[in-house]
This record gives C-alpha cells, structure tokens and sequence, in this order.
C-alpha cells in the first residue's frame, strides 16, 4: 500500500505533462508574451496590478485552450501521421519539448482531452469578460478561426492566412482589456505585425517540418504547393514586412523611449527571424525550418523585455 501511495504523484505527473503537451504548453507560455507586448504598447506604462493578474491568468487560460482545441479537431489527422511513423524526428523541435500529439499517439483519451479544453475555454471566457466583453467575442471568433484552419488541412494552403489572423487575437483582446476605446490605426498595425510574423516565422516553417507526412497524407499546405524555392521567398518576405510593421507600430505606441525600442526591436528581428530565415533560403532544409519556428517563437517574448524596458525607463 505504501509503495502505491508513493507512486501516485509520479502518475499524476505524468498525467498532467501530457495535458500540457496537448495544450503545447512551453510554446503557450512564450505566447503569453504577445498580449503583454500589445498592453504595454498601447498603455504606455504598467497597468493596474488587478489587470495585469487577470490578464496573465485569462491569456494563459485562452491559449493551454485553443493549442488543445488544434489538436482535438486534427486528432484523426494527426493519427494517420503517427501510424505512418511521423512525430519522429523532433528532437530539436519546441513543440516537441514534451510529447506531441498525445490524443493521436493514444495516451489521451477523446474524451479527458475535450474536458481540459472546455475547463480552460471556460476560465479564458470568465476571465474574458471581467476585462471586457468583447474579449469574449475575440476569443470565441479565435475558436472558431482555429477549427476552421484545421479542416482546411486537405482543402487549401490558404487556410495559412487563417492562421495569421488566430495568433493576433490574443495581442488584439489585450489592447481592449486596457482601454475599451483603442486607435483602429493602431490595431491594424499589431494585426497586421503579427500576422506576418506568424505567416513567416510559424505556420510555414512548422508545416515544413511536416513535410513528408503531409504529403503522403495528400495536404494542402504552403511549402507542398509551392515548393522549396517560393515558400522560402515567401518566408523572408513575410518576415520583412513584419519588421517594417513592428518598427511602424513602435512609433504609433505611447511608450516615451520610442527610438531606442525600435532599435533593440530591429536587432531581435535580424538575429531571431531574418537570419535563421536567410539560412533556411540558402540551405532550403528541414532542420533549418525547424530552427526558424524555434527561435521566431522567442521574438514575442524578446519584445516583451524590449517593450517592458522602454515603459520603466
């Protein structure tokens, strides 16, 4: 009996790392960077200590739901992929930090996984509305962008554009969270920043290192459709005009150092999108695909202490 006793905290461990792996949660985390950026931003300074608590438990609510809800809705999917010997060569792969996949892999069930989505979705929606009502309505416009991406899977490569629109809705929901009235200028700008960001530095570079099971599998995706040589222009050409728009959107915030940041933001661009980018153009493989996702998902968090340093000073 004691032997028993002692065991179950490791199998409640376990059981818990792989919620966390359905949620992607190490690359949720670093999301949560992305709403803090937009708040600060468009404040200008820290806002009251109630909403950044509440915004730091919603964000993080939101997105452990939306990355699950990705994997429940393409669970069959990715199935296929792991019956066919996919997920394999992740090593260096942050999504991959935990396990991938563990509803298709078979160590969740259908049905535990829905009742951590819908736990979670639930704490986004509460939290949602006590910072303003329409963040509930980004957030459910999320959840329904992020299904509809998925059973795009087989039908278009232009569901990447679909993509770009989900991981701005974070960023989006936080500018109202902090002022219920914000500059329509301004949130095209964030949009439209991380929109290609996520376009160049994510959806692509991610699909890339699926490759080989998508296409067995028949997928619609960018680099099947078109190829090394135009997915990589593609690539660079988002990730330019992400940072052109980062440093435009700079100059629109109200932070009083605005020059500085736009330097420091210029150099977090150039080391953690544009040259793995160039590398991956040059070298058009898929290890070097998987290094451009790795180190763009640390761009949000860059500009996090960017942003933060540039509202104390």
């Amino acid at each position: 009996m004691a032997a028993t006793d002692a065991l179950l905290p490791h199998v409640a461990l376990r059981q818990l790392k792989l919620f966390f792996a359905l949620s992607r949660t190490p690359h949720g985390v670093l999301d949560i960077a992305t709403p803090a950026v937009a708040a600060l931003l468009w404040y200008g300074s820290l806002p009251p200590l109630g909403i950044i608590l509440l915004g730091l438990i919603t964000a993080f609510a939101g997105y452990t739901a939306v990355y699950a809800l990705n994997d429940l809705v393409d669970h069959r999917v990715d199935r296929k992929k792991w019956a066919g010997g996919g997920f394999k060569e992740t090593k260096n792969y942050l999504d991959a930090v935990l396990i991938r996949h563990p509803v298709a892999c078979g160590l969740l069930t259908f049905k535990e996984g829905l009742w951590w989505t819908a736990g979670w979705a639930l704490l986004a929606l509460a939290g949602a509305y006590l910072l303003n009502p329409v963040c509930v309505l980004i957030f459910l416009i999320v959840c329904l962008l992020e299904t509809i991406y998925c059973l795009l899977w087989k039908t278009s490569a232009l569901r990447v554009f679909i993509s770009g629109a989900v991981k701005t809705g974070g960023g989006v929901a936080a500018v109202f969270a902090v002022d219920p009235t914000p500059s329509s200028p301004f949130l095209a700008l964030f949009f439209f920043w991380l929109f290609f960001w996520e376009i160049g530095g994510q959806n692509i570079p991610a699909d890339w290192t699926d490759i080989a099971e998508d296409r067995l599998l028949q997928a619609k995706t960018i680099p099947l459709q078109l190829g090394p040589g135009r997915t990589t222009w593609m690539i660079v050409s988002s990730l330019i005009v992400a940072m052109a728009l980062n440093a435009a959107l700079l100059s629109l915030s109200h932070l009083e150092t605005k020059l500085p940041a736009m330097v420091a933001a210029a150099c977090a661009g150039l080391y953690l999108l544009l040259i793995p980018a160039y590398r991956l153009f040059k070298a058009q493989e898929k290890s070097r695909a998987a290094i451009l996702f790795n180190k763009a998902s640390y761009y949000p968090p860059a500009m996090l202490v960017i942003v933060g340093f540039a509202t104390l000073i």
